[in-house]
């Protein structure tokens, strides 16, 4: 009994105690802040992607003042390879999510229509608002709030799907799974029968939506006498 009244009577090592109970509830809301500031960055910069990717695929096509531009797969890979590069190698894109990119049509009349897609990415998902070929559409985009082409034009629609990499645990993430979308109409007059090839003989490869696969972008070798991408 006397050691008992000792032990409830002694405060040496008192701090230690409280810090050893307090430790691991400010340690878990230090690292739920910091996974919800890293999840607040990665959804900024999947969401800046889908405008940069929409914005450049409503430009491409070759200049000409008597005919409509032609775009061409060659361009819209050189889109996604842009995309991956802005998102940068800490999101790594096109391994652990997927890019949608539409082209959202209106006839005559002002029917919408899909008329192709085209994908890139590993993550096994397609698009929310519609697929290719889908006609007599409202438009796409969430209910109430689709985007729709005006008559013989065309808007790019452009759908992120990405499987969030969390900092520690994603155990402190409600939702790992991150969508965003963005659209932009076609800047110019646009031939929007087809995507051609540069070179029917050597045809680049075609971005399709029933392919599954990353991308990485290589460094080219470095060769003596020249100057080097190796910056680091």
């Amino acid at each position: 009994m006397k050691l008992f009244q000792r032990l409830i009577r002694d405060r040496r090592a008192i701090a230690m105690t409280e810090f050893a109970l307090a430790a691991p509830v400010f340690l878990t809301a230090g690292l739920w802040g910091l996974e919800t500031a890293n999840l607040a960055i990665t959804h900024m910069r999947l969401s800046q992607a889908a405008m940069q990717i929409a914005d450049n695929a409503s430009r491409i096509g070759d200049t000409s003042m008597f005919e409509y531009r032609k775009i061409y797969e060659s361009d819209i890979n050189d889109i996604f390879v842009g995309a991956n590069i802005q998102a940068g190698n800490s999101i790594d894109l096109f391994e652990h999510g997927r890019v949608i990119l539409s082209s959202l049509e209106g006839d005559s009349s002002g029917d919408q229509s899909i008329h192709w897609q085209r994908c890139m990415g590993a993550k096994e998902a397609v698009s929310s608002f519609g697929l290719a070929g889908d006609t007599g559409i409202t438009g796409m985009g969430p209910p109430g709030e689709e985007v729709m082409a005006m008559p013989d034009d065309a808007v790019m629609f452009v759908e992120v799907v990405y499987d969030y990499q969390p900092l520690v645990t994603d155990a402190l993430v409600s939702d790992t799974t991150i969508r965003t979308h963005a659209a932009f109409t076609v800047r110019s007059s646009r031939d929007l029968t087809q995507i051609y090839q540069r070179d029917s003989a050597k045809p680049d490869p075609i971005s399709d939506c029933n392919t599954y696969n990353g991308y990485k972008a290589s460094v080219p070798e470095n060769k003596v006498g020249h100057w080097s991408w190796n910056w680091g």
